[in-house]
């Protein structure tokens, strides 16, 4: 369980801006630093202008981890794993945050605005962000997450 103050990266487009904007409440409440790479507004904006940046950043180490939203999820997801080192993993549910960290060692969690409640976004950051990664028979599959196809 994560017990010091983090910092993370955040970001949406125009259909997670309003959950967003709520999770960085959330995440402050927590003693955690929140660093909003966007969008900024809920006018219409394409997730790739803020993901990549996002994803580039928790990448290098600038963060520790990153949120991201989009309305279904898929498309932040998808854009944040284009990056090295990126494991962003897509949940609706608490147990769904928990898994991506436990087994996958996941360091962006991607969520689906339009599809989960507040409560439930909530709930699955805070799992997201205390869940440690196990290791074990993990570690071999993460490792040829990284490898890729080579």
């Amino acid at each position: 369980m994560e017990n010091k103050p983090l910092n993370i990266a955040i970001g949406a487009d125009h259909a997670g801006f309003e959950l967003k904007e709520k999770i960085k409440g959330y995440l402050s409440s927590l003693g955690h630093t929140c660093t909003d790479y966007g969008t900024f507004s809920p006018e219409r904006a394409d997730y790739p202008d803020y993901i990549h940046p996002l994803a580039s950043a928790v990448s290098s180490g600038d963060h520790d981890y990153g949120i991201v939203m989009c309305g279904s999820g898929n498309g932040v997801s998808m854009t944040a794993n284009k990056n090295p080192g990126i494991r962003a993993g897509l949940s609706w549910k608490p147990e769904l945050a928990r898994l991506a960290r436990a087994h996958n060692d996941a360091n962006i969690l991607a969520l689906p605005a339009r599809f989960i409640d507040e409560d439930d976004a909530l709930e699955a950051v805070r799992v997201f962000l205390e869940t440690p990664f196990e290791g074990g028979r993990h570690q071999k599959r993460v490792e040829k997450i990284k490898r890729g196809l080579a």
